[in-house]
């Protein structure tokens, strides 16, 4: 199902592998979405397939590459920027927040049995509203899916012990480190790059970033351009010399060497698997 609204657009598709292998996706490719996943369904996300072990929410991006590798049923609700994501929305929320910029893990919320249940009233809700054709439908559906974010938002932040006032100051700059490696990580490659942007130490933001991952954030950094040069290498037909180059490597045996250490294959036959 897809609903209109001059350039606006909201859609809802079942996720399964068969719709998949149709080519039932190929049309949201650019929207950003929200996957409701049931229990024991497998997908993979950018590369590394994840068993759900509870009914969860994933919250993607344009950019990401996602592919149903068991045929449980999940629920894709998918819009793109137009509809949702105007500066008026608040900034947690909107699709700059934590839920859509994040460098520190893939975007995941576990969901216990009446967050799911609340989850799936709600979806229940939309694919209801998708039938009408009235002037507050577009607006309906706006604020579900806002309700949707919302909750997620707020489950997110108790699971990572963030949800106190007082912690407020310590998610805007997670969020604001998140979304400067998102948006610098092809040119600046250093820790202290990112601690210069963010006013603060190397090691202050290292032990900021320690709140909330296992990992560093020189691991962040390298992992989000790894990320980057396997999506060149499986989707583009770029040369490596040239990924290399627009990541920032003018020494492509260099970016070689970086690439292989970081994940046990060469770039080569990273691109031979796809």
């Amino acid at each position: 199902m897809l609903k209109e609204f001059s350039y606006k657009q909201f859609g809802n598709l079942n996720f399964t592998k068969q719709s998949f292998e149709e080519g039932g996706f190929d049309s949201v490719e650019e929207h950003i979405k929200i996957l409701f996943l049931p229990k024991n369904a497998i997908i993979q996300v950018d590369f590394q397939e994840i068993e759900m072990k509870t009914d969860s929410l994933l919250f993607i991006n344009p950019k990401v590459v996602i592919k149903p590798c068991e045929t449980k049923a999940g629920q894709l609700l998918h819009f793109n920027r137009d509809f949702y994501c105007i500066e008026i929305h608040d900034k947690e929320v909107a699709c700059d927040g934590i839920l859509y910029n994040n460098v520190f893990e893939i975007p995941f919320i576990a969901l216990d049995e009446n967050q799911s249940e609340d989850i799936q009233k709600i979806i229940r809700e939309i694919q209801f509203e998708m039938k009408n054709e009235d002037a507050n439908t577009e607006e309906m559906l706006r604020i579900l899916l806002k309700l949707i974010i919302l909750k997620s938002t707020r489950i997110w932040k108790h699971q990572h012990r963030l949800a106190e006032d007082s912690q407020q100051a310590d998610v805007q700059f997670l969020r604001k480190f998140s979304k400067l490696v998102e948006q610098h990580f092809r040119m600046l490659h250093t820790v202290a790059d990112y601690a210069d942007l963010l006013s603060v130490t190397p090691k202050n933001l290292s032990k900021k970033i320690g709140m909330v991952s296992k990992n560093t954030p020189n691991d962040i950094i390298k992992e989000r351009i790894v990320l980057e040069s396997k999506r060149l290498l499986a989707h583009t037909q770029m040369t490596v010399k040239e990924i290399a180059y627009s990541l920032n490597y003018e020494d492509d045996a260099y970016f070689i060497r970086f690439f292989t250490k970081n994940t046990g294959l060469s770039p080569i036959s990273f691109r031979k698997q796809f």
